[in-house]
């Protein structure tokens, strides 16, 4: 369980290894200061609603992107986006769909489902460290998000 309560990032990600290369490439580049990695879907959910052990947290205390894979344990990554977009309190958070499926049902549910943007993880590590670093980049300093 994380002690941020109020993320710029939330990491939804089951794969330690591309969690880690997510982390190290948004703290080599200053943008992981205040980042929750969670494992797995209903993980998500209870953190970004505040239930479970998430109860003692804000729920209006939303964070800046979801960085979200579709392949998770529990509740897949589409389902997390649907209930994000059909609650009034988180459904203008951005989320960026980051997951090694290319399949056009996953892109075009994701979609139809409100997502920011998909991108597929490249393969090598340089190329999935820059992926991450670009897009923490712009979803944190280049782009402006509504505040309410």
């Amino acid at each position: 369980m994380s002690e941020i309560t109020e993320p710029d990032i939330v990491l939804v990600e089951d794969n330690p290894n591309d969690a880690e290369i997510t982390i190290r490439s948004l703290k080599k580049h200053h943008l992981a200061n205040k980042l929750v990695w969670l494992k797995d879907g209903v993980e998500a959910l209870d953190f970004l609603f505040a239930r479970g052990e998430y109860t003692d947290r804000d729920a209006n205390n939303l964070p800046r992107v979801i960085f979200l894979d579709l392949k998770l344990p529990k509740i897949d990554g589409m389902e997390v986006l649907a209930e994000i977009r059909n609650n009034d309190i988180t459904k203008k958070i951005p989320v960026v769909v980051l997951t090694s499926s290319k399949e056009e049902q996953d892109v075009v549910g994701t979609y139809d489902l409100g997502v920011n943007s998909y991108i597929v993880k490249p393969v090598e590590f340089e190329n999935f460290a820059k992926a991450i670093a670009d897009v923490g980049f712009y979803w944190l300093v280049t782009n402006t998000s509504p505040t309410t």
